[in-house]
């Protein structure tokens, strides 16, 4: 073949890897703007996020004397309205019992469960649910009356806890019994707040549950100071957001929802400051989130101020937990709930 030849072939050959170059990209870029899925769709259609929640539980979610729903699963209810409807009070609150609250999300009565439940194995793959993020980490521990002189779970031996039933409370004493040789006793109930009666009438020495939720059903009590949170964890009890098997567009947005809301106290981004970020910030991960630059919306099928109206609706990660366990709430310390860069667990994906 003559040098010319080679050279023509060479060149349409280059055109023609060219052509498949442009034709992959064109394909890619189409592909990072899917449509947000019929989960997403049908809230637009409805006009309203339904939203599972506790029955009521100070810290998580619980109504105030004017029958308004606050807490830390309620502002994640509420970011995820401003997310998709534009709008935090385009909530549809369903409160829901431990024991019905996953038949409830099975049969589509709500969009998506955040009711302090944690994520485990048997949810995941025997209910065929999807556990999208820990929002909250815990552990099961005790909450006691000062005057029995208890100071570690061992010590309960004999004892009779109340608890509410359907959730894993059961199972977590069961193997706490098992492996220390412990007798302890349980009194079963469908809501916390009957639990928590029960245990003040004295029908059984202390309550159990996860740690988030002990602190927000001791503020309840009529006499608070005359009983103990016992320091002691018997289980890990990571706590979050669950959604329906099956609609892998929802799952992504409530994933990155929880993400950005950490990445926002994370970067500083605050309630207050959001707007004057977006205008005058430098740093490429705040323009990103706060919808200034990228498109990272339209990859989830949602406009570019998805993550801004959140973080305006509710404030960041920090903030909402300050809000319902801090110093002028509950009072319970962060711990594993701060950022990973301040000893905590909560370590999100980067935005990029």
């Amino acid at each position: 073949m003559t040098v010319p030849a080679l050279l023509l072939r060479a060149g349409r050959l280059a055109l023609t890897v060219g052509v498949a170059i442009v034709t992959t990209a064109a394909i890619a870029h189409a592909q990072l703007a899917p449509p947000p899925g019929p989960t997403a769709e049908n809230i637009k259609k409805r006009g309203a996020l339904a939203c599972g929640v506790d029955t009521g539980v100070p810290g998580f979610a619980a109504q105030d004397n004017t029958g308004k729903w606050k807490g830390l699963d309620i502002d994640y209810c509420r970011a995820i309205a401003a997310a998709v409807l534009g709008d935090p009070d385009k909530v549809r609150y369903t409160p829901t019992t431990a024991a019905a609250r996953f038949t409830v999300l099975q049969a589509g009565e709500i969009d998506v469960l955040i009711r302090d439940s944690t994520l485990t194995f048997t949810r995941s793959n025997q209910l065929g649910l999807d556990e999208v993020a820990v929002n909250f980490y815990a552990g099961q521990g005790f909450l006691v009356r000062k005057s029995i002189g208890v100071q570690k779970a061992a010590e309960l031996q004999g004892a009779t806890i109340c608890m509410i039933t359907g959730a894993t409370l059961e199972l977590n004493i069961a193997d706490f019994a098992r492996s220390t040789g412990a007798k302890i006793g349980s009194l079963l109930f469908e809501k916390p707040e009957e639990a928590i009666a029960a245990m003040e009438a004295g029908r059984c020495d202390g309550y159990s549950d996860d740690s988030g939720s002990l602190a927000g059903m001791r503020s309840t009590l009529k006499n608070p100071s005359e009983w103990i949170i016992m320091p002691e964890l018997i289980s890990k009890e990571p706590l979050g957001i669950h959604a329906r098997s099956g609609d892998p567009r929802w799952q992504k947005i409530l994933f990155w929802l929880d993400t950005a809301l950490k990445t926002a106290e994370e970067f500083g981004i605050t309630q207050a400051n959001a707007d004057e970020l977006r205008k005058t910030s430098k740093n490429p991960f705040i323009l990103r989130l706060l919808g200034a630059e990228g498109d990272t919306g339209k990859q989830l099928g949602l406009d570019s101020d998805w993550a801004f109206r959140a973080i305006k609706a509710t404030g960041n990660y920090g903030e909402i937990y300050d809000r319902h366990f801090g110093p002028n709430a509950l009072n319970l310390p962060r711990g594993l709930n701060n950022l990973y860069n301040n000893g905590g667990m909560h370590y999100t994906l980067p935005f990029r």
